[in-house]
């Protein structure tokens, strides 16, 4: 699986959600919604999601395993990094 593209929307306005990302998958499948979110550790990312009956978030699409979640997380972060850097 190569992530082909990443395409960064920051947030304007003040809050934890810095920006909301879509990647594409191999040039085939793109994933919209994914969001970067500033935590009490930094930076990560958040998986698109939906809330359900009982009010709770759930994942509508995630990686099945942590190795993936964090390879997409680096790309994703490193790409944010590199969109402030050129606004400077």
């Amino acid at each position: 699986m190569q992530i082909t593209d990443v395409r960064i929307r920051k947030v304007e306005k003040e809050g934890k959600m810095k920006a909301v990302v879509s990647i594409t998958i191999d040039e085939e499948f793109v994933v919209h919604d994914i969001k970067v979110i500033e935590g009490d550790k930094g930076l990560f990312i958040a998986m698109p999601s939906r809330k359900a009956a009982d009010g709770e978030y759930r994942d509508i699409a995630h990686p099945i395993n942590s190795d993936t979640r964090e390879r997409i997380q680096r790309l994703i972060l490193d790409r944010y990094q590199e969109t402030l850097e050129a606004e400077e």
